[in-house]
């Protein structure tokens, strides 16, 4: 009697995660440096074919590991690294 096997697929990744390593891989190649401002929530869901939810999400997410800061009424920037982090 043959043992069937089913392959188990693993849920996508969200939308909002992969924003947030694209941003990441943004900084982490120099391609967006501390201070630089990102794209407004209206560019970043045009480019990447996602909801402001989405969007807003991703930041929130950035925000939470200190890579980006909101200015109100400003924008979001890309933030400076933390003292000896090692990379000076």
């Amino acid at each position: 009697m043959a043992v069937q096997t089913r392959e188990i697929k693993m849920p996508a990744k969200p939308k909002w995660a992969k924003l947030v390593d694209h941003i990441r891989e943004q900084v982490a190649s120099g391609e967006l440096a501390p201070g630089d401002k990102l794209p407004s929530t209206r560019q970043l869901c045009e480019e990447h074919g996602v909801s402001a939810i989405v969007v807003r999400q991703a930041i929130f997410a950035l925000r939470t590991e200190g890579l980006v800061e909101g200015v109100q009424g400003v924008g979001v920037f890309v933030a400076e690294p933390p003292e000896g982090d090692g990379s000076g």
